[in-house]
């Protein structure tokens, strides 16, 4: 970086001064606070991007969004070039500059950073990053301020998508990075067209009934809602009402978090709704879980969350496979049997595990966070993954999908219109269909619509693949919560010396018991789950284990 490209840093960055006494940590969700506190972390998450995208020749991503966080706050995270997120390695970085407190100091951390990674100036392609932004009222001030960290590199390209899903946005991406057009237009034409596809090759006789086409879908009065009225004009077999889509305040007794959480319905619905399939999306449109309002009951819910969409997923995945693999052996040198693997994390609830086992599905676990679940994923010719909360995504390598398409041309020359060439369209289709680079709330309502339609199921139906086990979440207050060290994906605690025995001991007082506990990544507390027959039962070893926790730890439950 020479003198004139260091002054012109030196003069965009002393507009943008850090707030006194705010402290600011990157992490899955990107950096989030109250919008007033982020104008200087934009900014400087705006040169980050520039300088991720010198140093892998690629464009990157930048959304600004706090997702189902209330209506005054925001945040910004980066898209990588595969469209995934920002490489933990660069995380220590990013917390660096952000807390950055003044601009000489900035520019120090930039200049060293730059030569440890041997990123150069000149001479390279100009780095381009891709900018969007959710409804917030604040985004427009901060995307300003993210362009003019781009543009404080010399040279840099800041493309603004407009107000877009935070899905849509790593979609564009990855999409630019293959050579695809990277647009909203090219968005809803590429999940619009495989879902018709998808659509199209339904079994013959599958009952239809109006009403099962019927869709309802709880907007979040974010931009989820607002795209998804635009969007559903496209799609034909499918009838989707939108409310809540932007006439209300944003994530306020509405959308996928709090319908999860709360496990009510979303203001807007009631018992006029009973008996309809309802969905709900979060405010940036990453997550979605669905919901059928209880008859005589204002606001209960049955809630078919993100275990039971995965569910759903593995059960067509597996079908089309062993479709395309019957009558193939093992041993026969043109037979390829895929590896499908499904990956939770503890949080999944213990029922939904044992029916993908009793499926004969392969079930991996890893530790919480979207980046932990993405990256197993990644290691199978199919990987499926989901949070409860409604976030996740199916992932197909790309060596599996050259052999589809491979498989999928031979089939279309020598049997077309059999089951095996059906089953392998779909799949086809599923990938096309299914947004690979993060959790997507639109695409994967879309593949949830065709498989019930293929399946021939009503919401109810599906809801009824297992029962949920009684579950209970504490939070126990500690001094220190990096005493608590985990393993097997946090389901063992190996540190405090003996801890994990006396939980043990707790959990076998109660039939099909389940607890583990692991410190939180963000306060001093430690978490405990526990899982149990009855939710008396759930209560009764969550409180006991918490109270392990305090006698080994702590200073009291939160």
């Amino acid at each position: 970086m020479n003198e004139k490209q260091q002054s012109l840093l030196l003069e965009f960055a002393a507009r943008f001064p850090p707030p006194k006494g705010v402290k600011l940590s990157y992490g899955t969700a990107g950096f989030r606070a109250d919008a007033s506190l982020l104008e200087s972390t934009v900014f400087r998450v705006g040169i980050l991007a520039a300088l991720r995208s010198l140093k892998t020749g690629s464009v990157i991503g930048l959304m600004i969004t706090a997702s189902h966080n209330q209506v005054s706050d925001n945040g910004v995270k980066v898209a990588d070039p595969s469209g995934g997120m920002l490489t933990q390695d660069w995380e220590p970085f990013a917390d660096a500059i952000a807390n950055a407190p003044d601009p000489h100091s900035l520019l120090q951390l930039i200049i060293e950073f730059a030569k440890k990674e041997d990123i150069g100036f000149e001479g390279r392609q100009p780095a381009e990053v891709l900018l969007g932004r959710d409804t917030r009222p604040s985004g427009e001030a901060l995307l300003d301020a993210a362009k003019q960290g781009i543009t404080s590199i010399v040279g840099a390209i800041g493309t603004d998508m407009g107000v877009v899903t935070t899905p849509q946005l790593h979609w564009m991406v990855r999409a630019r990075n293959r050579g695809m057009e990277a647009s909203e237009s090219s968005y809803f034409h590429q999940l619009s067209s495989s879902f018709r596809c998808l659509m199209d090759l339904k079994p013959e006789g599958i009952r239809k009934n109006g009403d099962d086409n019927a869709l309802v879908v709880d907007g979040a009065d974010g931009v989820g809602g607002e795209k998804l009225e635009h969007f559903r004009k496209m799609l034909t077999g499918l009838c989707i009402e939108v409310r809540n889509r932007g006439d209300g305040m944003l994530n306020e007794g509405v959308g996928a978090d709090y319908v999860q959480k709360e496990k009510v319905a979303p203001r807007g619905f009631g018992p006029a709704d009973a008996g309809l399939r309802c969905a709900s999306l979060d405010g940036d449109a990453d997550r979605l879980v669905y919901f059928s309002v209880i008859l005589n009951d204002s606001n209960k819910i049955e809630l078919v969350d993100g275990d039971k969409i995965l569910s759903l997923f593995a059960l067509f995945i597996k079908e089309q496979l062993s479709i395309l693999n019957d009558g193939e052996s093992e041993k026969d040198n043109d037979s390829y049997q895929a590896h499908l693997g499904v990956v939770q994390t503890a949080y999944a609830n213990g029922a939904s595990t044992d029916y993908l086992k009793e499926m004969g599905l392969e079930v991996v676990l890893t530790p919480t966070g979207v980046k932990y679940l993405h990256e197993k994923a990644a290691e199978f010719d199919i990987g499926i993954y989901f949070e409860a909360n409604g976030h996740g995504t199916i992932l197909f390598s790309e060596a599996y999908l050259c052999r589809l398409e491979s498989t999928h041309k031979t089939l279309l020359s020598t049997s077309e219109g059999s089951a095996k060439q059906k089953a392998a369209s779909r799949l086809l289709a599923v990938s096309e269909l299914i947004n690979q680079a993060v959790g997507d709330a639109l695409s994967g309502l879309l593949l949830v619509e065709v498989i019930l339609q293929y399946m021939g199921w009503s919401i109810c139906r599906w809801n009824e693949l297992y029962h949920d086990l009684p579950s209970r979440q504490l939070k126990v207050k500690v001094g220190d919560r990096t005493a608590v060290v985990t393993a097997n994906a946090e389901t063992v605690a190996v540190q405090p010396v003996g801890i994990q025995e006396a939980i043990n001991a707790e959990i076998a007082k109660y039939p099909r018991g389940r607890c583990f506990i692991r410190p939180s990544g963000t306060e001093d507390v430690v978490r405990v789950y526990a899982e149990a027959t009855t939710q008396d039962a759930a209560d009764a070893l969550a409180s006991s284990v918490a109270r392990l926790v305090d006698q080994y730890l702590g200073s009291g439950t939160a």
